[in-house]
């Protein structure tokens, strides 16, 4: 019923967002002469915020076109590559006409980046991404908003995430030969589950694994996100937050844990930040500092767009990762598509180097929870274990912001190099193709001839 309410008020809302979003418009318009006078910048920048408030924000794009790599501007063209009910994967192929770039990133690293699933969609990573890509070859998971999924396509579990980032490890190899593994936040328990189970079937394990920012063991300086999730009982969350889609949506019928729920959640943990920069941001529009008021819309522009999770996901990792801790003492099975029940030992990874990145004023997932996987990957050697403290962050700054591209960035790019094998290439590209694109470097390279990474 709640969700129905909320859907209404919704569209009861929408047409004065829109109202106030036209009398923004008309009173700022220097063409027009009612925006002269300071009391119309002020009426302006009310209906500016009103417009904001009340809108429907619908999923963002990761809208990256183009990447500098060593001074070279190459062209970034996304495409889906792989498919599920619930998730695609993403690649950002790199283009360019000048052989000595096309050389230099055909020999770069491959990295497999698994955006959490946890309210918000895979463009918060979008900075991670951008960054990511002036050194990399770039491949993301994009999770699906569950009230999208028709209830024809089954339900979504833990397990089935960890399958999925299996397949995702599986697609990316098989193009490669290798890759590597970055997860941020809520996938780093499930990532870690995943190249666990690998390990133990003696497949092929991803050259480094780089865990930021995660609830490996929630039990470490537990934050107020892990307080509430241990402290109320599973039944709890499945009678107060757990909610069916309406019919206008594809996926009428499923049941899940509403985006609006939790975008509520995110702002009850700081509603004193968020009045204040929505304060901040009238008075900036008043004053027509257009830099600051652009910052303000790209970055709520993204908070503000949730989607929903199917309830079998959000209540599984809520009994696993914070109430049961099923990581961290031996206890989690996973059932793999066939339906065969395997139990997830992190011990048995022996070949993948390991990263862990935590922010030191991370209040998500405190201090130690996601430097606890070094505790239980006993079979990574010591030399293959590193541990970063960005000094100064907080959880969004570990992946997002100068911090992450000044400080976190330079410590992952590092780490990733030292387990490419030297001379690496991808699989689908043989060794004579180099040798032909750079013996075509000192030539013209005509225009149409477009190459790809």
């Amino acid at each position: 019923m709640l969700y129905e309410l909320y859907e209404t008020q919704r569209a009861l809302m929408e047409p004065f967002s829109d109202l106030a979003n036209f009398a923004a418009k008309s009173l700022s318009n220097p063409a027009s002469p009612l925006a002269q006078s300071s009391l119309s910048q002020r009426m302006a920048a009310g209906y500016e915020l009103m417009h904001r408030l009340a809108k429907d924000y619908e999923k963002p794009e990761f809208g990256l076109r183009a990447v500098e790599v060593d001074g070279v501007e190459v062209a970034i063209h996304e495409r889906v590559e792989w498919s599920r009910p619930f998730c695609d994967l993403l690649r950002f192929k790199r283009l360019t006409d000048d052989s000595d770039t096309l050389i230099k990133i055909k020999d770069q690293p491959v990295v497999l980046i698994v955006a959490p699933l946890s309210g918000h969609y895979a463009t918060l990573l979008r900075d991670t991404v951008k960054t990511m890509l002036k050194d990399h070859k770039v491949y993301i998971t994009d999770w699906k908003n569950a009230r999208l999924v028709p209830l024809s396509e089954g339900r979504f579990n833990l397990d089935d995430y960890v399958n999925y980032v299996q397949d995702c490890i599986r697609h990316v190899q098989g193009k490669y030969g290798n890759c590597h593994v970055m997860s941020v936040c809520q996938p780093t328990v499930p990532v870690l589950a995943a190249v666990s189970l690998m390990a133990s079937r003696n497949e092929k394990t991803p050259l480094s694994m780089t865990m930021m920012g995660g609830p490996i063991d929630a039990r470490k300086s537990p934050t107020a996100v892990n307080n509430l999730a241990m402290n109320k009982s599973y039944n709890w969350f499945e009678n107060n937050v757990i909610y069916k889609v309406p019919g206008k949506f594809p996926g009428a019928g499923r049941r899940v844990y509403p985006g609006f729920l939790q975008h509520t959640g995110f702002v009850a943990m700081n509603p004193d930040h968020h009045a204040k920069s929505h304060y901040d941001y009238f008075k900036d529009l008043i004053k027509g500092d257009d830099v600051s008021t652009e910052a303000h819309r790209k970055f709520y522009d993204e908070y503000n767009a949730v989607l929903d999770m199917d309830a079998d996901y959000y209540l599984d990792t809520i009994k696993v990762v914070f109430q049961d801790f099923s990581l961290v003492n031996g206890t989690w099975d996973v059932r793999s598509p066939r339906g065969d029940a395997e139990r997830v030992r992190p011990s048995a990874i022996k070949s993948t180097g390991l990263l862990s990145v935590e922010g030191e004023l991370d209040d998500i997932s405190g201090s130690g929870q996601t430097r606890a996987v070094h505790d239980i990957c006993t079979g990574v050697p010591a030399a293959h274990k590193k541990h970063f403290e960005a000094t100064g962050a907080g959880h969004y700054g570990i992946f997002s912001g100068r911090r992450w591209r000044d400080v976190v960035y330079p410590t992952v790019k590092a780490f990733i190099k030292s387990y490419q094998p030297a001379g690496a290439m991808p699989a689908k590209v043989p060794v004579k193709a180099a040798v032909v694109a750079k013996t075509a470097a000192s030539k013209p390279v005509r225009a149409k001839a477009v190459r790809k990474a």
